[in-house]
């Protein structure tokens, strides 16, 4: 009895180390390679293919992705995210055309599209994104070093995020990675000290074109209203040279009513004068001889 079990638990022990053997041979052959991932096949440290590469458009379910077999022993798996990965860059002191001192912070989108270059330039997609990050400082700073600070606020910020872009794709390239995308997430002063300073350089440039606009305003004015008062007395010149009585009746009346105080300037009944009707200064009101 004795001899029979243990040559039972002889032959399970056999079995389970079979079952474990084939369980490591399937396994060391075979692997399944998922929708998100890239899987490069490394002969002897050297890659030699790619399973479930990306390309663009593809449509999911028709991909790469399942199973796949290798050499055991020889050929290793390396895995490859196939989605897009992200970087941020630490902050940045940008110095803008007008003198303003900016805190920027960014980040950038990217993706592994070349994965046998990537392994043999970087061996990683962390170290593509640390290889990748000064040189998104760098661009940075250079494209926002030849702007206003205005021009992070305005349509022209779009045109800043692509040119860091393409600048940074340039690189991105050499590790078999494309940028997605670049994006600021935030640029502003510095606090404190700086900040007001900023500010109050602002104010004044500010002020001094409002200054200068109405400067230039008063000075269109006076054009304006020398131009008028030349053309009006060209036609006061004009009018009265085609009759001198009527000239004469003109200026008479003038003088009346800034005599006699009805051109509004004094109350009516404030001014007394005493004169002869023969006077000759109140001719006009005899009428024609």
């Amino acid at each position: 009895m004795n001899g029979s079990l243990n040559t039972v638990s002889r032959g399970m022990i056999g079995w389970a180390i079979a079952a474990v053997t084939l369980v490591v041979a399937v396994s060391s052959i075979f692997a399944v390679v998922p929708e998100t991932q890239q899987a490069l096949i490394v002969r002897v440290g050297q890659p030699v293919r790619v399973y479930n590469a990306y390309r663009s458009n593809e449509e999911f379910g028709r991909t790469g992705a399942g199973l796949i077999a290798r050499i055991p022993f020889f050929e290793n798996v390396v895995w490859i995210d196939k989605r897009v990965l992200d970087f941020d860059m630490q902050r940045q002191s940008v110095l803008s055309t007008d003198q303003l001192r900016l805190e920027v912070d960014a980040f950038a989108r990217y993706r592994i599209i070349d994965p046998l270059r990537m392994y043999i330039t970087a061996g990683s997609e962390r170290r593509v994104g640390e290889a990748l990050r000064p040189i998104l400082g760098s661009s940075l700073r250079n494209e926002l070093g030849k702007r206003p600070f205005a021009a992070l606020l305005s349509p022209e910020r779009g045109q800043v995020m692509n040119n860091i872009q393409a600048r940074l794709n340039h690189v991105a390239a050499q590790y078999g990675a494309e940028i997605v995308d670049v994006r600021i997430k935030r640029a502003d002063l510095p606090d404190g000290t700086p900040l007001e300073s900023a500010f109050q350089r602002m104010r004044t440039a500010r002020e001094q074109e409002a200054r200068s606009i109405l400067a230039e305003g008063r000075k269109q004015a006076q054009i304006v209203t020398a131009e008028a008062d030349a053309q009006a007395a060209g036609v006061y010149a004009a009018s009265f040279g085609k009759d001198p009585n009527f000239y004469d009746f003109y200026r008479a009346m003038q003088s009346y009513r800034a005599t006699f105080g009805t051109d509004g300037q004094e109350a009516p009944g404030t001014s007394t004068m005493i004169l002869s009707p023969d006077n000759e200064y109140l001719r006009q009101f005899r009428g024609k001889p």
